[in-house]
């Protein structure tokens, strides 16, 4: 039988780390085939930015990228809100390695996922 683990990540970890340190460890635990649960999702900056540096890590017999999902943001962020400060933060994500984690459904209250052992 397989062990497959996963790593459920609080937001006060993630909060604690600076854009590029949080992109670091979460490539850094998925290069080691763990699946993460980001209890607070990234932020769609921050997710680009991760698919980016994945992109350039991306050895092919080795580390073949990440699969990501989760739930955006709900609706737009208005000018007031930014003032006031009240913007949302983003929703629960999931990261794993592409070849470990596939995704076979999402909508805007499930994520359901395959994890693949080996």
């Amino acid at each position: 039988m397989t062990e497959i683990k996963v790593n459920l990540i609080s937001h006060q970890k993630l909060e604690s780390m600076t854009v590029d340190e949080k992109i670091d460890f979460i490539l850094e635990e998925v290069k080691h085939g763990e699946v993460l649960v980001l209890e607070r999702g990234l932020t769609p900056e921050e997710q680009s930015k991760l698919i980016e540096k994945t992109m350039k890590e991306i050895k092919p017999d080795k580390f073949i990228g990440i699969e990501i999902e989760g739930y955006r943001e709900d609706g737009k962020v208005t000018w007031l809100q930014k003032v006031l400060g009240k913007i949302r933060p983003p929703r629960m994500t999931v990261i794993g390695p592409a070849d470990k984690l596939k995704t076979i459904h999402r909508d805007d209250n499930i994520i359901k996922t395959i994890i693949l052992g080996r």
